[in-house]
């Protein structure tokens, strides 16, 4: 067991996946006090709606951004109740934009690899696509981008991580 784990870490990432369904979601200049984020996200998951990254800025002044996706079918029901509870908690306004997409890599071999992020960001800087957000664990990096760089995006971390040649993977 222990030889496999060795092997599988060698392999740093082992694929990249992609999703156009997301939307995102931004509350600008939110009190940064305990109990608001419950505030935000309690009538979400009331409704169902499933949040996938979120992403909070340090706070300045006392207020912070609160940046989070949702799936795209539940973009204007999000809106709509972030925009009541942005009002009750003296936010200064709820953003939205449909147009997103989350590319990811994935690999165990991420976990002890220095610098796999940096090679992403990298590769996608190289084509000119902004990054939006960023969310990562010990196996997968993620990436909020425009939606329109999607298949390219996925082109290019194919090709960083040798994911389109096999004799050359993970170099």
């Amino acid at each position: 067991v222990i030889a496999e784990t060795k092997d599988m870490e060698r392999v740093m990432v082992s694929g990249v996946a992609y999703s156009k369904n997301d939307a995102r979601v931004t509350i600008k200049k939110v009190p940064d006090k305990p109990g608001v984020a419950s505030q935000i996200f309690e009538p979400i998951f009331k409704s169902g709606i499933v949040v996938d990254m979120i992403v909070q800025n340090t706070s300045e002044d006392g207020l912070t951004d609160m940046t989070f996706t949702v799936p795209q079918s539940d973009f204007y029901k999000t809106m709509k109740l972030v925009s009541g509870v942005a009002g009750k908690i003296g936010a200064e306004k709820v953003i939205g934009d449909e147009g997103v997409a989350k590319v990811s890599i994935i690999g165990v071999g991420m976990r002890s690899h220095a610098g796999v992020a940096q090679k992403m960001f990298a590769a996608l800087a190289k084509e000119n696509i902004n990054i939006m957000m960023i969310s990562t664990s010990e196996i997968k990096v993620s990436c909020v981008i425009e939606e329109k760089y999607t298949e390219l995006a996925v082109r290019v971390l194919h090709e960083a991580f040798g994911l389109d040649d096999e004799k050359k993977a993970n170099q």
